[in-house]
């Protein structure tokens, strides 16, 4: 019998690289923003906007370019996103002021924001659903790879090129992958030259619908009827509220906190995000494991995550005991493992919930979350300004502020704790009540 070709494994190199990038150049201005702050004159308060509006953008535009790809195919798509948002990583370091940089950064988020419902909707189309939640693993750690070499490659560059130079640095990078990607991607593996007979019948009789060819209307009020649409995406608030405090500030928080010097808060950070990474890894392999035993599609995508968000809150509770810079670094980086554990699990529940519409749906789902990263960045650049206007300086300036997302974390336990992943939208019916709905 003919062995299947590995043509999917192909798909999954590429869309890891491509998360790779979107996290490289997402996370290196919290590296770059002190230098940003010093040159350009702006506050921590300002500064908070510069971050959100990325965020802002990418709540905006996820559902758009979601479903362009459930509509059009993610080849096309993905290729305009990358080019897209590494032109504008090059242009931030074009900005001469404050207005400029937000202008920019806002445009940038707008081209980040289809990036993650594609690669959802084309590991759908290439992956058997009993692998999905370990390809969506590769794809996050990927991803946090990216964002754990930001800082120190970041600093490197900054020494060297100086901030506005490490910018276009980096938009290089994203063009790059989106002329290779245009050459070899195709849509399905039907259509993929180099796939034979034996991988497209194990990717289809593994794949539960097929997301690929289906562009009727998406059903809206049976959408808003779905509490796990609800719930998930309330949960990606809290996950993303986290992580973008962690992104855009936790550099300067060790400079200005803890006292550690620019070149160490890379390294600190990079060890943070390092943890964060791990955590996606071993997170992937271990949704798909708890799905396939006596956990079952219900707990086996939501029970890690349950934990992992009682593990984030215990442990950023604990880094804000500690006075040494080293051990709280450690700590905070035992959180984000935590925090990242659910990140595989949310892309595996997320993408089941949505049936056949996953660009658009994953987008929206994500698109609520990312209203955790508007807040989050923003909030805490005014309360450490606000708390530096009452005269409080290093730790006690930014202390009071985290201890805030220990609450967080554990609202994301409580909510995680009541998703149920079995729930597909197109199978609820909006004349039964959702007791109803046959789960077996």
């Amino acid at each position: 019998m003919e062995a299947p070709s590995r043509v999917r494994y192909g798909v999954l190199a590429f869309l890891a690289a491509m998360t790779f990038v979107l996290y490289l150049d997402r996370v290196c201005i919290g590296q770059a923003a002190p230098a940003i702050q010093r040159d350009l004159g702006i506050d921590d308060t300002r500064m908070g906007l510069v971050f959100s509006a990325f965020s802002l953008a990418y709540v905006l535009f996820e559902v758009p370019t979601g479903r362009w790809g459930d509509r059009y195919g993610s080849r096309g798509v993905l290729t305009r996103i990358v080019v897209w948002w590494s032109v504008f990583t090059a242009m931030t370091g074009m900005a001469g002021g404050f207005a400029a940089l937000l202008a920019i950064r806002f445009l940038f988020g707008a081209g980040e924001a289809g990036a993650l419902p594609n690669s959802a909707r084309v590991l759908r189309s290439w992956f058997p659903d009993a692998t999905r939640g370990k390809a969506q693993g590769i794809i996050t750690t990927a991803m946090m790879l990216g964002g754990t070499l930001a800082p120190v490659v970041s600093q490197r560059l900054i020494d060297g090129l100086g901030w506005r130079w490490t910018f276009a640095v980096f938009g290089l990078i994203g063009v790059a992958w989106a002329a290779a990607f245009l050459g070899w991607f195709r849509d399905d593996p039907e259509s993929h030259p180099a796939t034979n007979e034996a991988e497209r019948r194990l990717i289809a009789e593994g794949r539960a619908g097929d997301a690929s060819k289906t562009h009727a209307p998406i059903p809206w009020p049976v959408v808003f009827r779905s509490p796990d649409v609800w719930l998930l995406g309330c949960v990606m608030i809290t996950m993303a509220a986290i992580y973008n405090l962690l992104i855009a500030w936790y550099p300067k928080y060790l400079q200005d906190a803890r006292g550690v010097s620019a070149a160490d808060s890379a390294t600190y950070s990079s060890i943070v995000l390092g943890a964060g990474a791990v955590g996606c890894l071993f997170g992937g392999w271990l949704t798909d494991h708890l799905t396939r035993g006596p956990a079952g599609r219900r707990w086996g995508r939501t029970i890690q995550a349950v934990l992992g968000a009682l593990l984030a809150a215990g442990s950023l509770a604990a880094s804000l005991s500690v006075d040494s810079p080293w051990i709280s670094t450690l700590l905070i980086a035992l959180a984000l493992f935590g925090m990242q554990i659910q990140v595989p699990a949310w892309w595996a529940a997320a993408t089941e919930v949505s049936g056949r519409h996953v660009g658009a749906l994953f987008g929206l789902m994500n698109m609520i979350g990312n209203v955790g990263g508007i807040v989050s960045p923003a909030f805490l650049g005014w309360y450490v300004e606000s708390m530096k206007a009452a005269g409080r300086v290093g730790r006690e300036r930014w202390d009071p502020g985290f201890w805030i997302y220990v609450g967080v974390a554990l609202v994301g336990m409580l909510l995680w704790a009541a998703i149920d992943p079995r729930r597909v939208v197109e199978q609820i019916d909006e004349s039964k009540p959702q007791g109803d709905l046959d789960l077996a």
